[in-house]
Formats: structure tokens, sequence, C-alpha cells
């Protein structure tokens, strides 16, 4: 049988002091131009946490809101703020800066995070007070150290500053001397990545209902790397974080290929579930510290505040089938292979037509399709237009080519069966993997049957191959009981035939 998705999480964590010092296109900027005039402009630019928590494709991502809610508000949406919106919502939170430093010090396995006495003595009660975070991991946060101290490293050891409204109060410091793959840079991105991933993980335990002990294996699909000078990819970004969250019973291997990651990596969790080797497996990702505030020129010269100021983070908990759940249907995965080509109608026809072709379906047979599901309020100013809408076109195109869909039909296919994008831009986020948790309860509620995601990704970007990449998967409602009845029908069956044979063999001997 299929395996099942069980729960899923989606977290954001509100990061402003980071865009300005750790997004690659503002310390690039601080490198080439650092008298820049965007670089003054960028801390008035900065969205304070209540309107980053107020900004409806947020409250989205967290599952507050609904997608096709958050497609009934007028665009754009970063001028408009959602009246009652909450920290916490039905698949995670968005977490304050604050909070999530003590976080990473908790997540911190070899005390090269510094934290400023009194930034730990003011913060320290509301970390404990978040619903997920279990006393053994507010007992991991120590209780800092004076800032001359932390002033020191950051001057005179090329330490890593940790800010919070501006202010120094605390730091990431190298984890060698010379190993350019521990600098104190290379660190502070893994241990945001994986801070991040733990927040992930706890919630996706809760919201499937589920021990920690039930999980025996995670698999990681992040963008970060973690290693040493022998081995910069070495790993294992997965297991460190289930250590923190508490799995003592997982296992685990990251996944990478850049923003398909997440999509291989769900593939390779149901399998392994379907195979038997694992009872429950957890797919997760952290954000990436690199893409902050990635598009914050375009933003700041159109006069939007810099959008890009969270960090996103999500988890799948896959498991044996239930007879309840949505599963997984490893029957109909859509493969961009080597020989696929990048024209967009072949990667579309592999991902999409292809699978469907197998199955005798039909491409207006999936209820709602999740590919890139990139917030357009992000993306539009900065030139790269409306993402989801686009994938949309050309897949209800392709559906027009096999006359499956009549071209008047098109503009009512891209409503029908598309999403309006709420992710975040953080690479491997946005990629498909956010409507999961979304699909899971529609298919619960039964407003839809089934809903393909879309994974994709640039590997070209690696400077390994010019080659793109893609897979896709189908999820639909729980089929365990008619695939029982069959078996029953079918055992019954064969028990009609052996009776009869019996009978048969035994006239046959008395005729003898």
């Amino acid at each position: 049988m299929n395996s099942v998705i069980k729960g899923a999480s989606y977290i954001l964590v509100h990061t402003p002091d980071m865009v300005l010092y750790n997004g690659t296109t503002q310390t690039t900027e601080r490198i080439v131009n650092p008298e820049s005039e965007y670089l003054k402009e960028v801390p008035e630019k900065l969205r304070s946490y209540e309107d980053a928590v107020a900004y409806w494709p947020n409250q989205t991502y967290i599952g507050n809101v609904h997608p096709e809610e958050l497609a009934k508000v007028e665009f754009p949406w970063y001028d408009k703020k959602m009246e009652g919106a909450q920290r916490y919502g039905k698949f995670g939170e968005i977490m304050p800066e604050e909070e999530f430093l003590l976080l990473v010090q908790a997540s911190d396995m070899f005390e090269v995070v510094r934290l400023e006495k009194g930034f730990v003595a003011a913060h320290r009660d509301a970390f404990a007070a978040d619903p997920v975070i279990s006393s053994d991991i507010v007992e991991r946060v120590h209780e800092g150290v004076e800032l001359s101290e932390i002033e020191h490293f950051v001057n005179d050891e090329h330490a890593e500053g940790l800010y919070f409204d501006g202010q120094l109060v605390g730091c990431v410091k190298a984890a060698h001397d010379i190993d350019q793959n521990l600098s104190a840079h290379v660190m502070h991105e893994n241990l945001m990545s994986k801070a991040s991933s733990v927040l992930a993980l706890l919630y996706a335990i809760r919201n499937a209902g589920i021990d920690k002990a039930d999980v025996e294996y995670v698999i990681d699909c992040a963008e970060e790397a973690c290693g040493d000078m022998n081995q910069r990819g070495g790993g294992n970004f997965a297991k460190a974080a289930a250590e923190v969250a508490g799995l003592v019973n997982a296992t685990g291997s990251d996944a990478r290929g850049f923003c398909a990651a997440p999509t291989h990596a769900v593939i390779e969790a149901a399998a392994l579930v379907k195979s038997g080797a694992y009872k429950t497996v957890v797919v997760t990702s952290g954000g990436c510290t690199a893409k902050l505030g990635m598009n914050g020129k375009d933003h700041v010269k159109k006069g939007l505040p810099i959008l890009e100021d969270c960090l996103g983070g999500f988890a799948v908990v896959i498991s044996e089938n239930d007879g309840v759940n949505p599963e997984i249907d490893l029957d109909l995965l859509g493969r961009h292979t080597v020989g696929t080509g990048s024209a967009p109608q072949a990667v579309i026809g592999s991902l999409v037509a292809d699978p469907l072709d197998r199955a005798g379906m039909k491409i207006p047979d999936i209820d709602k399709y999740s590919p890139e599901m990139q917030n357009p309020d992000i993306t539009k100013p900065a030139g790269a237009g409306d993402v989801p809408l686009a994938n949309y076109k050309m897949i209800g195109a392709l559906a027009v080519k096999r006359g499956e869909l009549d071209r008047k039909e098109l503009a009512e296919f891209t409503t029908k069966h598309g999403l309006t994008g709420w992710a975040p831009t953080q690479g491997h986020i946005p990629s498909g993997v956010p409507y999961i948790g979304v699909a899971r309860e529609d298919i619960l509620a039964g407003t839809i049957k089934n809903a393909m995601i879309i994974g994709k990704g640039s590997l070209f970007l690696g400077r390994m191959t010019n080659l793109f990449d893609g897979v896709s998967f189908v999820i639909h409602g729980n089929t365990a009981k008619e695939q029982k009845a069959q078996a029953g029908v079918s055992e019954e069956e064969v028990k009609g035939l052996i009776a009869k044979a019996m009978k048969e063999f035994a006239a046959s001997l008395l005729a003898e």
C-alpha cells in the first residue's frame, strides 16, 4: 500500500537584522559599494514583527488563511494588513528574531554561539513559553556572556555578529582556525538552517499527533551544506536537527537538488515507508540566510518594504498507510530526465503529462497543481512576474494542445486548477511543497480529490551541469479500504478454486 501524509508544518522566522547583515544582496553591496544609498535605506525599509505577522501571505503559509481566501484579497498585499493576525497558526508559527536566537544557541553543539547576558535574561521566559519548545531545549540555553567578550570575537576573531534591533547581542565564532568550510560565515548560515529545521520538526510531530520516538528516519532537503575541508557537503543536517528536536529513535541523511530537493525528498521518504524499511519518515528543511532581502533593491526602488525578511521552514510526516490519510501515489511520478531538455513545453510534458498518460488520466483530472508557489508580491516588482500563474498557463496550454481542454476554458483552468502564490522566496521552500499541508486537509474534507506537487530545480547554478531538474508526484484520497475489499474478493475466489480442486482430486481418487 502507498504511504500516507500524516501531517505537515510550516514555520517562518522574522529576521530583519539578518537581512542587513547576512543577506547576499546586502553583504555583496557592502563589499562593492560600502557607501551605497541602498544600504542606508535598508534599515528604514525593514518591517516590524507586527507587520510581518499581519502580512496575508505569511498568515497563509502558517495555515491561518486558505490560499483561496488569499486569492480574494486585493493585490498587491504588502500595503494591506490582516486584521486579527496571529503569531501561531494551524501549521506552525512566525517566531520573532529574539526568541529564534535563543533556539540557535540551543541548537549549537560546539559552543560557537555566544549571546549577551542581558539579552538572554530578557527573552528566555518568552522563548520557554512557546508551545513546542520543550524544557530540555530551554535548558540548553546558556545564561550568556559579557558584551565585551562578544565584541572581542567580532572585532578580533572574525566572528559573525548576531544583532537585534540594530544592536550587537551575540556572535557565531569560527569552528576552526583555518578551515574555510568551518568559518564563522558558514557556521552562521548552517546554524540558522538547522535551528529553523528544528522548529519545523517540532511542529510537524505535534501536528501529526505522533510521539517523537515514532520517527525512524529524517531527510533534510535544504540548500546549505555542512562538512569540513575534506568533505564540504558531507552532512548531516537531518540527524543534527533530529537530535535537538528529541527524535531519539531517528537516523537520517540529507538530500540536495536546489529547489527540486523537497519533492525528491518526499518521494524518497514515501518509497522508504512503502518498502517497509521505515514506518515513519519526516522530510524537513530550514531556511536560507543568503536569500534574505534577495530582491531588496527592486523593492526599495519601487517604494516597497523589504518583503524577504523571514527564514522559512517546513516538515512533512510520512507514515505507513492508516486507512485515513491521503496517499502519495508512487505510480504517478513525473521525472525531468537527462534527455528531456530545458524547453518549457518539454519540462511540463515530462512532469505533468507523462505520469498522467501512464495512468490513463488527463491534465484536467488533477484538481490542483502546486508548482513554484512564489509570492507574486515579491517576484513581480523584481521583474520575474507571477511565477505560479506562468506555470498554470503552460500546463493549461499543454492540455489544450492535447485536446483535453477547450481554448476558451484556458483562463478558467488557471483559477480552477491553480493556486495563488504565497511562499517566501527561500529557494527550495516555494517549490511545490507549501501546498502539501493544505492539500492533505482539503482531501480529507472532500473539497478536492487529488493534487500534483511539482518541484523544479536549477542545477546549473552549481556549475557542474547545464541541466535543469524536476520531479512530481500525486497525492490522492486513501484507497486502503478499496484495496482490502479487492484483496478480500480475490482471496475468497482463491479459496473457492482450491476447494473445487480438492473435491475434483478426491473424486478422481475414488474413481480409481
